[in-house]
């Protein structure tokens, strides 16, 4: 059985077996992820985590606890945890209002599986991480903001899928 591995620069896989004739395409989230992380420690006051975010133009804060993520806090959970139950943010600790468990992703998933999970658990942002160490964000705007370069890739690989099988083995 011959097979080959071929690694497009876009970080398209191809996996071709010919005794199979299946080809395997993968986008990763490594490839669309924001690695720009944005931290802040359970102590954190919900202003602290309002003006970082602010400073950082992002719409989370991942939250640590001795070096370890354990929870988001994102604008959706300040406006509804903290604001629209008129709580003080210079006094309420954003481990209060963070969502826990931290819902992530590894390195090496697809694009189409961090979809799924973002719709299974209803969340906008998918922290990436790989043994316990976050690499990223893949966030719905990551999503949005490369889907025609997205779907152009998935164009050419099923025009490249098409050529592949219309020749003889």
């Amino acid at each position: 059985m011959r097979s080959h591995y071929l690694d497009d620069e876009g970080g398209i896989n191809y996996r071709f077996d010919k005794n199979v004739r299946e080809i395997e395409m993968s986008y990763h989230v490594k490839d669309y992820m924001r690695k720009d992380i944005v931290t802040l420690d359970t102590g954190a006051s919900a202003f602290e985590a309002s003006k970082k975010m602010a400073e950082k133009d992002v719409g989370y804060i991942i939250v640590l606890e001795r070096g370890q993520p354990v929870g988001i806090v994102t604008e959706r959970d300040l406006v509804m945890k903290i604001m629209a139950k008129e709580k003080d943010p210079l006094k309420t600790k954003i481990y209060e209002c963070m969502s826990t468990p931290l819902i992530t992703i590894d390195v090496d998933a697809t694009v189409e599986e961090a979809v799924k999970t973002m719709a299974t658990y209803g969340i906008r942002r998918l922290p990436v991480v790989h043994e316990n160490i976050i690499y990223g964000v893949f966030t719905a705007r990551d999503l949005a903001k490369h889907f025609s370069e997205y779907e152009d890739k998935v164009a050419k690989d099923i025009i490249w899928r098409m050529a592949v099988f219309s020749f003889p083995f």
